[in-house]
């Protein structure tokens, strides 16, 4: 078990050694056939673990030969770079070669450039450095590391993104990254390094892990092997992929470069789509002070978001003016923004008397995204056309969840429950809501769209909103 000291220790470094057996269950049958035609690099080789099973392939008398042409390591520990060195003689290596080719270097400031000084194309596979930005910025020992994000590197967000730039800038033609998932699933963290460095770079294949890998941190990763283009190109990218959870099973990925390369963009991409003409208008959480102000004689049960005591929430009896009121019972809808870990308690759109046996969901304090939210709708609706609201936002949340296995939202927590747990964003809910053609269509197209939701017909559905809207591929989402 590692010490607390040990742990920041790593985190202030923004190291986490990669896993024997990640290496040599993912990325080793990849590269193996491939032994005699590359320079092997790893620019931050730690123990040498994704690259000295390389050498092991090699027979004995060989070894010293191919290490000579086809091994570099770098390392900027110099603990890290005398253990590969061990490593390197205890395989068959003399000391003065591994030496020469395994060195203690900052590669994220100087690239060694001799790397590329071989007929041998080079294949770097590596397990960069992650610390983001945010991070680095907010704690002295770390603050040192912004001299990474200087100059022509202003604007990338992690110290994995200057590694793939500088690969970049150096013409690497293939690659094989363990890098944090937010690579392919984050928004305004990752869009920059995707749209400078995906132009370039096709993804041949990724590995998704969506469980813990590293002892030391949470961080969520993708293994990427990249293959450089012929010629640069915005263009989309399809591509397979391993998702590892609970179980193994291929996942076909999108990346469009409208999107910023961003897997999981289907769900935006239909919002922005069939985004209504005249979208309801959508308003979170209940204040106390609005109850306060809000004095009168009509009861208004609410429980409270902030006060959770064993199982339930504290439940409140305000005396209210009619204008609240009838706001409030006018709004029995609330968002269940996180996954609970069970299949009656996903990320959704709930109503309040049925679950807490009140009439609204009220902030007493600090409002937290993670509870309960209360949802305020302009104009009010009938109650019926409120359920069916409801329905058709549950609906179209679980299509996009099993197309895209929730990509587009964010992981909360790795667990054991059936699935693993995901944040619905307050903008992805405004977002949904906001296709809903509540004003923009008959009442007769209400009645279609009330049956095709309850047939849980998805296609109808869009067949509806695509007749609100000009143009568009229905072959994207369906």
């Amino acid at each position: 078990m590692a010490t607390p000291f040990e742990r920041k220790r790593r985190r202030a470094l923004g190291e986490h050694l990669t896993p024997v057996r990640l290496f040599q269950d993912y990325i080793l049958p990849e590269v193996e056939p491939l032994l005699a035609q590359y320079r092997w690099v790893d620019l931050f080789a730690g123990r040498g673990d994704l690259i000295f099973p390389l050498l092991e392939l090699v027979p004995l008398a060989d070894r010293a030969d191919f290490f000579r042409e086809h091994i570099f390591l770098y390392d900027i520990q110099p603990e890290m770079v005398e253990c590969c060195v061990r490593r390197a003689v205890q395989l068959g290596v003399p000391e003065s070669l591994a030496r020469q080719n395994i060195r203690q270097q900052d590669t994220l400031a100087i690239y060694p450039t001799e790397i590329l000084e071989s007929p041998l194309p080079v294949y770097h596979i590596t397990n960069p450095p992650y610390l983001y930005l945010g991070y680095i910025v907010k704690h002295p020992e770390t603050q040192p590391y912004l001299k990474y994000f200087e100059g022509i590197n202003a604007g990338y967000q992690d110290l994995y993104q200057i590694a793939l730039i500088n690969d970049l800038r150096h013409g690497i033609q293939k690659m094989a990254y363990i890098i944090p998932s937010n690579f392919l699933f984050g928004f305004s963290n990752a869009n920059k390094i995707r749209d400078d460095f995906l132009p370039f770079y096709e993804i041949r294949k990724a590995v998704v892990f969506e469980r813990e890998l590293f002892e030391h941190t949470g961080v969520h990763v993708v293994i990427c092997f990249f293959e450089r283009k012929e010629k640069p190109a915005r263009e989309p990218q399809r591509f397979d992929g391993l998702k590892i959870d609970h179980k193994v099973h291929l996942r076909h990925y999108y990346l469009s470069p409208a999107f910023h390369y961003r897997a999981g963009s289907e769900f935006e991409e239909f919002t922005l789509r069939y985004r209504a003409k005249r979208p309801l208008k959508v308003e979170y959480y209940l204040y106390r002070e609005m109850m306060e102000s809000h004095r009168g004689n009509l009861p208004l049960m609410v429980v409270d978001a902030n006060e959770f005591t064993g199982r339930e929430y504290r439940q409140h009896l305000f005396y209210v003016d009619e204008t609240l009121f009838n706001m409030v019972r006018a709004n029995p809808l609330f968002v269940r923004t996180l996954d609970t870990g069970t299949q009656d308690g996903r990320a959704g759109l709930y109503l309040i008397p049925e679950v807490f046996g009140a009439d609204g969901i009220m902030v007493s304090k600090a409002p937290y995204r993670t509870h309960p939210i209360q949802i305020f709708l302009e104009p009010a609706m009938p109650y019926e056309d409120v359920l069916l609201l409801k329905d058709y936002f549950n609906l179209l949340l679980e299509y996009f969840r099993k197309k895209t296995d929730s990509e587009f939202m964010t992981t909360y927590k790795y667990s054991e429950s059936a699935y693993t747990r995901k944040y619905l964003g307050l903008s992805q809910v405004r977002a949904l809501i906001e296709t809903f053609p509540y004003l923009d269509i008959s009442s007769a197209q209400r009645e279609q769209l009330r049956q095709a939701v309850r047939a849980g017909d998805v296609e109808a559905v869009v067949r509806l909103l695509e007749s609100n809207a000009t143009g568009g591929d229905l072959s994207l989402w369906l």
